[in-house]
């Protein structure tokens, strides 16, 4: 293994990181997927999905299921007392999870479950297929399954990657969108017929107790709530306590997760090398309070749960679309690589999922785009005042061979604008002249353009074969 000046390990060496220790296996790594995308998305999305979509929330969760599919198969291919007791400790709270999961969707079943609430108050589908896929962002669906990617960035420390990338990626997001359709099925079917009669399904979270309001209700804990009336207490007691345990385990598997980025970037000179410093359990210490002081931070300019998430899910989902596109990259700039997992059909994976995620970011409204995309506007001016005013110690930038992100940007934002999403009766600012197939047909052309430029764009070989040589 090389080292360098500082003492830590080359870039040459980082697909195989010695320093890091290897107690992820595979039930481990999937594990750690699964605890990652089951947080506290689960106990709210049942409540959100049905007030958008209805009964056909259930395709909701499908269609996401399928599109964080496409999506995590392009990035595979791409704690102080150590890991193998954080691995530990994840397997014992994903099992109560599972568990927990799995005596909701048992107990709502056999207690009340009535199959007319997906035929009847509007029909399968009450609010047509627009409501179906506008849940995908704006429900939580999306935001649910952002998980999948802690098993991949957890990679390093897994002894074969090869076997055990793939099978995180694909396992996880499908045994929790399993979970997440069973659960919807059976919310829809165990909820209250007065709680939906008394304003229909958009006013759900409304009426699940008689005589409260939303956030006594449906808002605060839809499924406690709901065992509450059908007179499950000992069920919502649970609930209320997996709030506490569910979301602390995501939190757990995140620091840790953040931890290792900081790691990576300190190896990689992005970040003060302070960062690649690990303990004697092959703990990067110094990155794992860093993540745990920022996270921490992160939850102050936000009022509560919803906004946070409605910001994380566009900004996150959008940078998703980077994966398929740094896929195809490598294919071209570094066919003869080595790779512990090689995709068949890159191309079709790629496109449908960077497809996916110019959807999801489209379908989320633009109510919530115009804030995400002011921001982006925003990082440009820092970048461009970074590059003024600190050109000594700032790398160039290779305009040529990035200035498609400008044309992906700008037609994303176009296309969100012109759409119906949110609908214009509630003065978002949108325009809402194109119709539903019309837009997808809109981002369906914009991921093809996008993705032809970013193939022919992208830095030559040599040029990222010297690079990175040169850092090694």
């Amino acid at each position: 293994m090389a080292v360098d000046a500082v003492g830590l390990p080359s870039i040459a060496d980082s697909g195989d990181d010695t320093l890091l220790k290897k107690d992820f296996g595979t039930i481990g790594l999937l594990f750690t997927a699964v605890g990652s995308i089951i947080g506290s998305g689960w106990l709210f999305g049942a409540l959100k999905a049905s007030q958008i979509a209805g009964p056909a929330a259930i395709f909701s969760w499908l269609i996401g299921t399928v599109m964080f599919v496409l999506i995590g198969l392009t990035y595979a291919v791409i704690n102080f007392l150590g890991v193998r007791w954080v691995a530990r400790i994840i397997k014992i709270q994903v099992w109560w999870k599972l568990a927990v999961i799995a005596l909701v969707v048992i107990v709502f079943f056999v207690v009340s479950f009535d199959s007319t609430h997906f035929t009847g108050f509007g029909g399968f589908t009450p609010f047509g297929l627009q409501g179906v896929f506008e849940a995908i962002p704006t429900a939580s669906i999306a935001f649910a399954f952002f998980g999948f990617r802690q098993g991949i960035e957890l990679a390093g420390e897994t002894s074969n990657p090869g076997r055990n990338i793939p099978l995180t990626v694909v396992g996880s997001v499908v045994l929790c969108g399993i979970i997440y359709i069973a659960l919807q099925f059976v919310f829809i079917g165990a909820v209250p017929s007065s709680s939906i009669t008394a304003g229909g399904w958009a006013s759900l979270g409304n009426h699940i107790i008689p005589g409260t309001s939303a956030t006594a209700s449906g808002s605060f804990g839809p499924l406690a709530a709901t065992a509450t009336v059908l007179g499950i207490g000992w069920l919502a007691v649970l609930l209320y306590v997996d709030a506490i345990i569910s979301p602390g385990d995501t939190g757990l598997i995140y620091t840790g997760v953040s931890a290792r980025l900081s790691y990576g970037m300190g190896r990689n000179r992005n970040a003060p090398a302070a960062f690649a410093k690990v303990n004697s359990n092959g703990v990067p210490w110094l990155s794992l309070l860093r993540a745990f002081v920022i996270g921490c931070l992160f939850f102050l300019p936000f009022p509560g749960w919803q906004q946070l998430v409605e910001f994380v899910t566009n900004t996150t989902v959008l940078s998703f679309g980077m994966g398929p596109l740094v896929l195809i990259a490598m294919r071209k700039q570094l066919p003869d690589t080595a790779r512990p997992f090689r995709l068949k059909g890159a191309w079709v994976i790629a496109f449908l999922a960077l497809l996916s995620s110019n959807l999801i970011v489209y379908w989320t409204g633009w109510d919530t785009n115009w804030k995400m995309f002011a921001a982006i506007l925003l990082g440009f001016v820092l970048l461009i005042a970074q590059q003024t005013f600190a050109k000594r110690t700032t790398p160039a930038l290779d305009l040529r061979h990035g200035w498609w992100l400008l044309v992906w940007f700008t037609g994303l934002a176009v296309i969100s604008y012109l759409g119906p999403y949110p609908a214009v009766s509630k003065e978002a600012g949108n325009l809402g002249v194109t119709a539903f197939g019309v837009g997808v047909g809109l981002c369906a052309v914009l991921t093809a353009v996008v993705m032809t430029l970013a193939y022919t764009c992208g830095l030559p070989g040599e040029v990222v074969r010297r690079r990175m040589a040169a850092a090694d």
